[in-house]
């Protein structure tokens, strides 16, 4: 057939080595943008998304990224139909006002305001003729009208009484029972804050075809190569609720229509068309109880008539060589050029009333959307011509690897998950192989998991001067058993909603291993990877890095040489702001145990002054540790402490000024400041639980009773010193309560602190790419917030006392909620920062200061996700922006921090 370019599917040639892989049949849901309202219009340009939506508003969404870029108050009234002129510069939307807006693609702002002198009811459909330069609108009232732009500026402006809006209507605006009007809903006259400005047209009444159809005029559309005999002449196609397809000619002066011929399948008028679809000389039109009509326009003869499973058939597309039906099923039926049903999926929980097809970065997709509030990007890869992998971009490969690689539940700290550990292990070994890295595991003492070396080689002409960089990274993620139901998705399952990839790893530390491990492989693709690129993933980061130590000491021959270290295993302090940190606390884990000689006793039975009571004694001890404020009072601690320098203090400077103009509600700069500091480069002491023998119950005296507590050290503190002095120390004191009681401190795990030098090369070089990339940020500073909210956790409305005056802790989840923008905030943006803010985190990573000790090469550490993204939290996510962009950074550094 002509009507859609030819496929022949996938072809068994009955020999294993010839067999061709058969394609997948089923797109594959490749994300879901969520909204609180129906999707009724979609249309897809080269760069964007277009949703229109039951609440008047036009949705704008990246092709590349899916974040939604703008949300734009459009109409009073349903949007029900949109058109994109040929050039992609202007975007028609028709909607229940009835009104046709015409918007700006690039600035989003309206040009026109286009309305009928009559009252026409919804307005269902819009297309344009680029070529005549004519809007045509499809009406409830069975009209087609038209207006000529070329003579928007000769005709007279119209009148404001003229406005729909301005119009009385004739049944809810007339007099009822007792002669009283019906009361205009809460908010009809409310001012939309973008459907303003342009210039306001109205159509000329000899520009209306009265009665084009016997019903609604339901759908359009416009284009050239319909009439055999004039192929170059554009003609208007309609259909309509009589159940009729007419054809209409263009004049080329002022855009009138005439009809040229109507298609009719010989049924009872009242079956509705309800969209239209063409491709060459094939017209498919859709109907009711799922059947498709397929003409043949040469000959004007129905060919085919197709029954689906999608029930009323509301939306038609065409691309790749396959015709795809949405309806009220919420099914997609996909058909091939032969009208073969390819497959049939589920695509919403409701009707399916908006689709489109496009090819973004030679990858097929379809778009849909419904009334489950939803539009779903769905991911075709059968279709016809050359859209095989090797056309598929990298990022989108990228992807493909995360979903695979965070399906492993490679949880450290728990031993049923230790297969899936080494089969995460083995895929991600798996991926370096494919692009033609060395590779090794490198074992840990059992039962811990193994570290995965792999080895970029830098181009050999570089041989003799090449330098080499090390990443380090971790495949191991923190428990997601989802007991509780709170996750949106399973944790295992990366699933994209919303510009976000959601999963169990993805930001940490999943997604970042695998930008860097794209970044390297493109580079050596490209043979401009200049140095050595070693990346050491290991699989007990989250449990202690147990191992890790002994198993590189052991390998340092295989290793070799190192001149940088690179990490990405943290976030932003918000959503906007690119980060570069350069210290990080460490770590004393520590467990305080106090037993006594005699076994669980009864309170009312032994109780008395004479016993030492563990629990009693602990809680004594304890109290030695730290004063007023949380002042650790171990005897020396604060005193190997560095002190605050003055190129360190301009970097808070810039923090705080750069928060403070995207979220004033942060409060004051120097509290602000302050807050962070306490957070990041002073030391802190935990108590985090109690455990006591015996039953559960209030009348227990236990005989033993233990704490588990945590020292933060920042740089300079040595963590096997503090260990040592804390652990005299209690033991002093314990001495002082002249207890019966033993007293045992465990240290459980210790890390060192790390402080980089942010004035070296790779933060320099990190610096230059990030600013490349990522360009100057911008934001919209948030509205001020009524007195009553808090602030920095503090309300503002309460009276305050002196124990009120110290800086009230910022925590991580202050900023990165205080960070949200509104989608309605109708300020312009704010250029808030060219370069990244360098900052430190109250965290500890192990593995850094001991990797940067053992190879004698300084560390930096790039932060790839946002604040929000609950990481060790539920619905842990990492917006696809951020991905791409790191991979981006990643490349920039590995090709030039060599030349530095």
């Amino acid at each position: 057939m002509a009507g859609l370019p030819q496929y022949d599917g996938a072809v068994d040639t009955g020999s294993p080595e010839k067999a061709m892989p058969r394609p997948s049949r089923a797109p594959m849901l490749s994300h879901r943008m969520k909204h609180d309202k129906s999707i009724l219009a979609l249309a897809v340009s080269s760069r964007n998304i277009f949703a229109g939506t039951q609440g008047g508003e036009i949705l704008v969404y990246s092709l590349d990224t899916y974040e939604r870029q703008r949300v734009i108050e459009a109409h009073k009234g349903s949007v029900l139909g949109f058109c994109l002129s040929q050039d992609e510069a202007l975007l028609f939307s028709s909607a229940t006002d009835p009104i046709v807006n015409v918007w700006c693609t690039t600035t989003f702002r309206r040009l026109y305001a286009l309305w009928s002198p009559y009252d026409v009811g919804d307005i269902f459909c819009v297309a344009y003729s680029s070529y005549h330069h004519t809007v045509y609108l499809g009406a409830q009232n069975t009209s087609i009208q038209w207006y000529d732009l070329k003579e928007k500026d000769s005709r007279p402006r119209p009148k404001l009484t003229s406005h729909p809006s301005e119009r009385k209507d004739r049944f809810f605006d007339s007099a009822g029972p007792g002669g009283v009007q019906t009361p205009r809903p809460n908010g009809a006259d409310a001012r939309l804050r973008d459907a303003v400005g342009g210039q306001n047209l109205e159509i000329d009444k000899q520009d209306i075809h009265q009665f084009a159809h016997f019903g609604y005029v339901y759908c359009m559309l416009l284009g050239r190569g319909i009439l055999p005999d004039a192929p170059s002449d554009e003609v208007l196609v309609s259909g309509g609720g009589d159940g009729r397809i007419q054809l209409w000619g263009i004049n080329a002066k002022g855009g009138a229509i005439s009809k040229i011929y109507t298609l009719e399948d010989g049924r009872d008028e009242g079956e509705s068309i309800l969209s239209l679809a063409r491709e060459g000389s094939f017209l498919y039109s859709g109907r009711l109880d799922g059947e498709i009509n397929v003409w043949d326009l040469e000959t004007r003869q129905l060919v085919r008539n197709l029954k689906t499973e999608t029930d009323d058939v509301l939306t038609l597309s065409l691309g790749g060589g396959l015709l795809f039906a949405g309806g009220k099923s919420g099914v997609v039926q996909k058909f091939n050029q032969h009208y073969e049903t390819v497959s049939t999926f589920k695509a919403h929980g409701g009707l399916i009333l908006a689709s489109a097809f496009t090819t973004y970065n030679d990858k097929a997709t379809y778009v849909t959307g419904g009334n489950d509030n939803t539009i779903v990007i769905w991911d075709v890869q059968d279709c016809a011509g050359p859209t095989s992998d090797e056309k598929r971009s990298n990022n989108d490969l990228m992807v493909e690897s995360l979903i695979q690689f965070t399906s492993f539940r490679t949880v450290s700290s728990l031993p049923k998950y230790r297969a899936d550990c080494r089969r995460g292990a083995s895929f991600l070994r798996s991926v370096f192989q494919n692009f033609g890295a060395a590779t090794e595991m490198l074992n840990t003492t059992e039962p811990y998991n193994p570290i995965v070396f792999a080895k970029f080689r830098g181009n050999p002409a570089t041989a003799a001067s090449r330098k080499t960089i090390l990443f380090y990274g971790h495949y191991d993620v923190i428990s997601a058993e989802n007991e509780q139901g709170k996750w949106k998705h399973d944790p295992f399952t990366l699933t994209g909603e919303d510009g976000y990839l959601y999963g169990r790893g993805i930001s940490d530390n999943k997604g970042p291993i695998m930008a860097a491990i794209y970044a390297a492989h493109e580079l050596a693709n490209e043979q401009s990877l200049g140095s050595d690129i070693i990346f050491l993933i290991e699989g007990e980061e989250e449990s202690g890095s147990r191992g890790f130590a002994q198993a590189i000491q052991a390998k340092k021959d295989l290793i070799g040489d190192i001149d940088w270290i690179l990490l990405a295993n943290s976030y932003w302090l918000d959503d906007f702001v690119p980060c570069l940190t350069y210290g990080l606390r460490g770590v004393i884990h520590a467990t305080v145990e106090i037993e006594s000689r005699h076994p669980d006793l009864h309170s009312g039975v032994d109780g008395s002054a004479l016993l030492d009571e563990p629990l009693k004694d602990l809680v004594m001890l304890l109290s030695k540790l730290t004063g007023n404020h949380g002042k650790v009072l171990i005897p020396g601690f604060y005193d190997p402490i560095l002190p605050l320098t003055a190129d360190e203090k301009h970097l808070y400077s810039e923090i705080t000024e750069t928060l403070l103009r995207g979220n004033p509600e942060l409060g004051d700069p120097e509290e602000l400041a302050q807050s962070l500091m306490r957070r990041w480069r002073e030391a802190s002491l935990t108590i985090h639980r109690f455990q006591t023998s015996g039953p559960d119950n209030s009348t227990i005296i236990p005989r033993l009773a233990k704490a588990s507590l945590s020292l933060r050290l920042v740089p300079n503190q040595e963590s096997s010193e503090v260990a040592k002095v804390m652990t005299t120390f209690l033991n002093t004191e314990f001495q002082k309560l002249d207890s019966k009681n033993t007293l045992k401190v465990t240290i459980d795990h210790q890390a060192e602190p790390w402080l980089g030098d942010f004035n070296n090369e790779i933060f320099q070089t990190l610096e230059s790419a990030i600013m490349s990339v990522w360009g100057p940020t911008h934001t919209r500073r948030r509205s001020s917030v009524h007195a009553s909210k808090t602030l920095c956790g503090i309300s503002s409305s309460s009276p305050t006392t002196p124990a009120d005056t110290r800086p009230t802790p910022t925590t991580s989840n202050t900023l990165a909620n205080g960070s949200i923008e509104a989608d309605n905030t109708p300020s312009s943006p704010t250029l808030l920062f060219k370069k990244p803010l360098y900052i430190r985190e109250g965290g500890s990573i192990p593995s850094i200061r001991f990797l940067e000790k053992e190879f004698g090469a300084p560390a930096a550490h790039l932060p790839c996700g946002q604040a929000s993204d609950s990481a060790h939290l539920d619905n842990e996510r990492l917006r696809l922006t951020n991905l791409y962009n790191s991979k981006m950074i990643f490349k920039k550094v590995f090709r030039e921090l060599p030349m530095q």
